[in-house]
């Protein structure tokens, strides 16, 4: 089963998907994609290892490549988050490259080992303002990923001030 939960900045999202794992037993496997650079990201990482303090996650940190890690059968994931994945697949080489499809096939690679899988975005292309070519370009690029997510998932959410809102399916685990 493949849930995928949408929403703003820290309209609880993460809090949504790891209290839907907390039901679930076996192996549950945390995907951490943001880099720890600048004040900003260290806080938000140590926020986010807080919340799942006690809780039976183990953490395994990869900024790209989602296809490379070698996933137990039947385990319980929660990736977190397409936003950091698309920004570091897109910029972490000179050129700026679409990849779209680099993200979809680690995302379809994780799906044959879960059992559930919880796949956290952001929603970052509501806001109307016009940025720079290279943001633009990050911006069109998620509303593509996030969208393809929703068609081959069983369930998405979307986190309105820490309320969830199913745009399909059902919430659980």
């Amino acid at each position: 089963m493949t849930t995928l939960i949408t929403g703003g900045s820290k309209c609880g999202k993460s809090r949504l998907a790891e209290s839907l794992l907390d039901n679930c037993t076996g192996r549950k496997i945390y995907i951490a994609t943001m880099k720890p650079f600048g004040e900003e990201a260290f806080a938000a990482i140590e926020r986010h290892r807080i919340m799942r303090a006690g809780k039976g996650f183990e953490t395994i940190e990869k900024y790209t490549g989602l296809h490379e890690i070698m996933m137990p059968e039947k385990c319980h994931i929660l990736l977190e988050c397409i936003g950091n994945l698309c920004a570091n697949e897109m910029f972490d080489n000179e050129v700026i490259s679409d990849p779209t499809e680099r993200i979809m096939a680690g995302i379809r690679h994780l799906r044959k080992y879960a059992e559930t899988l919880f796949i956290i975005t952001n929603n970052v292309g509501s806001d109307g303002i016009d940025y720079g070519a290279g943001t633009n370009k990050y911006i069109e690029t998620m509303g593509r990923i996030n969208t393809l997510i929703a068609e081959i998932s069983d369930n998405v959410a979307e986190c309105v001030y820490g309320i969830p809102v199913v745009l399909k399916g059902r919430i659980c685990c």
